[in-house]
Parts: structure tokens; sequence; C-alpha cells
């Protein structure tokens, strides 16, 4: 599955923030989600617009972001 099918960044949407397409439901809100142990079912459960596709693109979208630059973390 390719992440790019299932997100969009538009400057009139949510800020420009990363949001799932067709939504106002940015990247951002459902990795909190999957942070705090949220599984995927009760995300669904809060966002009925969601599919699990979604869910698996935004980690995608993280994962892809992870790569992009080097975060200094302390020890």
């Amino acid at each position: 599955m390719d992440w790019r099918e299932r997100i969009t960044v538009d400057p009139f949407i949510c800020h420009g923030k990363a949001c799932i397409k067709g939504t106002r439901i940015m990247v951002s809100v459902i990795l909190d989600n999957l942070s705090e142990g949220i599984n995927e079912s009760e995300i669904l459960k809060s966002y009925p617009s969601l599919k699990p596709e979604d869910i698996k693109s935004a980690i995608a979208y993280a994962a892809e972001l992870s790569r992009e630059r080097i975060l200094p973390i302390s020890a």
C-alpha cells in the first residue's frame, strides 16, 4: 500500500497538516491515539469515516518522515 493514495496535505484544510483524504482527520490524531495505546478498532469506532487502510497509511507516513531527517535524541 502506498500512503500517498490515502494522505493529503492541503493548505486550506487543517492549516496544511497531513490528513486522511476526504476527511479532516489529521494523521497526527491517529498516531497520538496509537501512541496512547488505543487499538485500531477503538480508533475506527471513534472516527467512523476512517478505514483500516487509513491507519496503516498513517503509520507508513510516519515511518517515511522518520527516514527524512535525523532528530537528536538525548540519552
